[in-house]
């Protein structure tokens, strides 16, 4: 469906039974979350005394990672600062993006007087498909040093984000040390981005004051 890092991300997070997101929000951070880490696996982001700077100016072809770079390219933060940032712009750039490529469709509806998103996946198998491979890597009994970054970012953020469909809540107590370890790969691309992801949990409470649905 989609080869991104970010495009695979949202796939994991949508709920194929209630038909869109498990939580709009709580997706919005995985987003930039896995944005940074597609940069930066890709060469374009590194991180050095603290900040994130571009090493690879774009364009990279793809207006999702290009509109990040080009953020970073204009102001100095840290990783967990650039993943809080801009989060309702990523994930309607990443939607806007997956409809273009046929992935989804995007209907705006009117309710109350606000506008809402409503977004529907073509292929509800092949998501369900996804989550079930990214469920496979945090089960899995090989070194995590053998799983390529983009595939341990999207199992490190979906643990981070509380994805049930890939990381249950007994999974996240049971195999904490493989999700620790598949986080860690993430340092190993960019110092410090694993400790920004590992602590994303606690970046959106803070950010929001406690999550609820979204």
């Amino acid at each position: 469906m989609t080869q991104t890092l970010y495009g695979r991300v949202y796939l994991t997070a949508y709920d194929t039974a209630a038909h869109g997101l498990y939580d709009r929000t709580r997706t919005g951070f995985l987003l930039r979350a896995a944005v940074l880490a597609e940069l930066a696996i890709r060469g374009n982001l590194v991180g050095s005394g603290g900040d994130v700077s571009v090493a690879t100016p774009g364009p990279t072809g793809d207006p999702v990672l290009d509109l990040t770079l080009s953020h970073v390219a204009s102001d100095r933060r840290g990783w967990k600062s650039w993943i809080k940032h801009d989060r309702k712009e990523t994930l309607h750039a990443v939607e806007d993006r997956l409809a273009a490529q046929g992935v989804l469709t995007v209907a705006e509806k009117k309710s109350f007087g606000r506008s809402r998103r409503e977004v529907t996946v073509r292929d509800a198998s092949a998501v369900t498909s996804l989550q079930a491979t990214a469920a496979g890597l945090l089960h899995g009994t090989g070194p995590a040093a053998r799983i390529a970054p983009d595939d341990a970012a999207l199992v490190a953020l979906a643990a981070a984000g509380g994805i049930r469909s890939v990381v249950s809540r007994s999974d996240a107590h049971a195999r904490k040390d493989r999700i620790e370890e598949l986080t860690g790969r993430l340092d190993a691309v960019a110092p410090g981005l694993g400790k920004a992801v590992g602590g994303l949990g606690v970046t959106m409470v803070a950010a929001r004051g406690g999550l609820g649905g979204g």
